[in-house]
This record gives structure tokens, sequence and C-alpha cells, in this order.
């Protein structure tokens, strides 16, 4: 039912800024404004405004389904039935919807359980080179804020593409994987901030109020790489999901509501980047080929529901199953080759999503692997699959190491004493070897429709595809309730 929309206050709507209306115009030099802050809270200011090149459209769309796909199969997970538990504990306002469930609930309640469903476990995209998953926070940030506000679908899509552009460049800036090394969580970081600049132009904030959003988001910033040794995989969504698109969310809706702040947070006294100093550190990154490269084509959608480290890996084994027609009973051994510094990530482990043995071997044993098989706990102790995880060798390459990117080597020796060997150098889903919308359907129906049934299934991802026709973003709600 269309509600009326919520006007975004002015600045001058708080007492203390009409105390401020008979000050001189006149700045003091600590709050000037540099030329970089300046670009990019006025690109955030104009995003929803600023038509995207049709490809990007298309890609955001990819994205977008995805995402919401990671969400609503998310929540039959464990990470999501307990995020979904406690946003229903707290109430609220109803502003937005979490996809997967019933619940409508604030804004900021919907980002915290809609970023952990997102990154539930290991569906969502990611963006390699920033070395952050994009789509867990700033899609259920933007989806959330898009609701409350009764923004269009046409919004929607401008301000998820803003929101990869702004997350990846913040990485960029703070040298992402220096940093990560250093302990940091880039995975919380540059989730944050781009969920802050999507919710921004989401609530139509002008380019002063983006400055404030910004010194609010970089306040709220945090995340420490222990998320690393979480056996749950329940922080680890808070951590990339859900802290940061409900932060990034607040930021937003704070000065929206008439909070001011640091006019520039990036440059002066004690500024942000002073705060996480190193000698990596690259501000001018924060606006590099802004509005010229759009870092959503340069994110990966995984073809696969697992761990990134596997994807490459099952690419090769699927391939050599499907142009020889394998049977796992014509494996006499099998000898995977992946990089170093993944191989600890995704040997033997007691996730049957993130166990680079258990799912080779249900490739070889179903011909493929799907959401549901690549979850089932229980077939991690079926005889027929133990028995050939012992006949599969994980082996770390440096030369797959020094080529970089994320490949995989898969040989399976036959009983008959043939050897098979593929090579996947490029995988399926990364922005080098992208999926078609086909493919990108096709990953979603699997993750879908067990729970929205087939025809909601159908109606939610024509919808997708003709977002652009969508006055309202709260039309999806029928078709994200399950």
């Amino acid at each position: 039912m269309p509600t009326r929309k919520t006007p975004s206050p002015s600045p001058a709507a708080s007492p203390s800024a009409r105390k401020r209306a008979g000050k001189p115009a006149t700045r003091p030099a600590a709050n000037a404004i540099t030329p970089l802050t300046a670009r990019l809270s006025g690109y955030i200011a104009a995003a929803t405004r600023t038509a995207l090149p049709p490809a990007v459209v298309e890609k955001t769309k990819h994205h977008l389904l995805d995402t919401l796909a990671a969400m609503i199969s998310g929540s039959r997970l464990e990470p999501g039935e307990i995020a979904v538990s406690y946003v229903r504990s707290l109430g609220g306002t109803r502003e937005a919807c979490v996809p997967g469930t019933s619940l409508v609930t604030t804004a900021f309640n919907a980002a915290l359980a809609g970023g952990m469903l997102a990154h539930a476990d290991e569906t969502d995209d990611s963006h390699q080179p920033s070395f952050h998953h994009p789509g867990c926070s700033v899609v259920p940030a933007a989806l959330a804020m898009g609701e409350r506000q009764g923004r269009s679908g046409r919004h929607l899509l401008r301000a998820i593409a803003l929101g990869y552009d702004v997350g990846a460049r913040v990485n960029f800036a703070l040298g992402a994987i220096r940093f990560h090394l250093a302990g940091h969580s880039t995975h919380s970081f540059g989730a944050h901030f781009g969920a802050a600049a999507a919710a921004s132009a989401m609530v139509g904030l002008d380019a002063t109020r983006v400055r404030h959003a910004l010194s609010y988001a970089a306040q709220q910033a945090s995340g420490i790489s222990t998320w690393m040794r979480d056996p749950d995989h329940i922080e680890k969504a808070f951590d990339f999901g859900g802290m940061p698109s409900s932060r990034g969310l607040a930021a937003a809706s704070m000065v929206a509501h008439g909070f001011t702040g640091v006019p520039d947070v990036f440059a002066g006294e004690r500024n942000f980047f002073v705060a996480f100093s190193s000698p990596h550190v690259q501000p001018d990154l924060l606006v590099h080929e802004l509005g010229s490269t759009f870092e959503i084509m340069n994110s990966n959608i995984k073809k696969w529901s697992v761990g990134s480290p596997i994807q490459a890996a099952l690419d090769s084994t699927e391939a050599l199953v499907k142009e020889h027609g394998v049977k796992a009973a014509d494996v006499a051994r099998v000898v995977v080759e992946i990089q170093d510094h993944e191989a600890a990530v995704v040997n033997d482990r007691d996730m049957p999503d993130i166990c680079l043995q258990h799912l080779v071997a249900l490739v070889l044993l179903d011909g493929s692997v799907t959401f549901a098989s690549s979850h089932d706990i229980a077939r991690m102790k079926d005889r027929k699959v133990m028995a050939l995880r012992r006949r599969i060798e994980l082996k770390p390459s440096p030369e797959l190491t020094a080529a970089g990117g994320r490949q995989a080597i898969v040989t399976l020796h036959l009983a008959g004493g043939a050897t098979l060997r593929h090579h996947t150098e490029v995988v399926k889903g990364t922005w080098q070897n992208p999926m078609s919308r086909a493919e990108v359907e096709a990953k979603c129906l699997d993750l879908l429709q067990p729970i929205l049934g087939r025809r909601r299934t159908r109606g939610l991802i024509d919808h997708i595809w003709n977002i652009e026709k969508i006055d309202d973003v709260r039309a999806l709600r029928p078709l994200l309730r399950a």
C-alpha cells in the first residue's frame, strides 16, 4: 500500500542550525573543505540524479538480484535465523522489510538483519582488488533506506552502484591488502563507507550533509580480522554485512534528521587517514577515476555458493566431468592445486561450503553442486562421500601463487591409468569472465525457489530485470516475503 514519503529535513530544521543562521558565511581555516572531499561529497549527492551507462545498469541488476538471493537463502541458515530473531525482539517502526521473512521493522534493523542474511554463508559477491564484499552491506542499506523514503527502482540502482564505487575506493586509499595484514578488517571498512554513501544518496542528502554523514561514518568505522577465527559464521556475518550496513545507514539517517558534524573528516588535524596512518595510505584514491571507472564492473558474482578459494577447483572439476563423462567410480585419485595462501583456508574444513575436498567429491558424485548440497552437513558423513574425499589431495602451488588471481589445476587419475587435467585460469563469475544474465538467473532460481516458490521467484526476477519501471521499491515487499 502506498504511503506518504517522509521528507528529508533541511539543516536549518535543528535548533543549533537556527542559531547559526545569523553567523558570517566565512569558515575557519580548520574547517576548510579540500577539493578531494568536495568532489567525493558532490558525487555522492548527485548520484541518484546521474544516469549510469547501460552496461553498468545491467551489471548492477545482476548484483542486486544475486544479493537478494543470498539474503533470502541466508534467512534459513543459522546466522540469518539468529539475526532475524534478534531484530524481531527489538520491535520498531514499520519502515522496511527483512527479505525472506514476514518482518517489517525500522530501516536500521532491516539493514542489520539484511546484511547478516546476505553474508550468512559464502553466497554473496566480492570485490577482490579492494578485498571486501560490497553487496552484503550496500544492498541492504540502500534497499532499507529506499523503502523508508519511498524511492524508485532507478534510484536504488544508482545508489547501489555508488556504494560499490565508494566502498572500494576507501579500501584503495587505505592500502587494502596491507591494511588487512595489519589486522584491520577491510571487509568492514569499505563495506561501511559504501553503505553510508548508498544510504546518503537514497535519503537525498546534499553535498554539505553528505560530508557530515562521512564524518559519522568515519567515527563508526571499525573491524578487526579476528573474524577469520569465527567457527559458526555468525560474527562474520555481522562483521561483513550487518554491522557496516546498519552503521552506514545510521550515519546517513542521523544527518538527515539534523545532526551536523565535521565538515571534512578526510583532511586537517586528526583526520581519518591520520588515525589509520601507514606508509600505504593514498587519500587521492578516494576519487581516482570516480565517474569513469565503475567498481561494480570489477566485482565478482560467485557461480558456486561456496568459499571463494574453491570456485576455480569446482569450475575445473565440472568441466572434466561434462567433457569426459567421468563418474566417481572411474577415479582412483584426484590432485587439486590452488594458491599457497588459500589452501589452508579450505583444506578439510568441517563446514561443507568451505571444504574443498568435500565439494570436489560432490561434483564427481552428483555432476555438479547446488546450494542445498553444498550446505548439507549430514552428507559430510556419508560413506561414499568420505571414501572419495580420502582420494582427493589438496596441493598448494607456488606457481599458481606467483601467477596471481584465483586459479586451480585439477588432475584426475583414472582407475584405468589415464590422466585428465584441467586448468582454470579465470573463474566463472569474476569480472574478467562474467556470468551472463541467464547464468545469474540460474543461480538465483536454485537459491530462491525452495523458499519463495516458482511463481514468486519468477515474479521477483522479472521485477529486478525491469526495476527502472518501479516508482516505489516498497512494491517489492510482497515478492520478498516468506
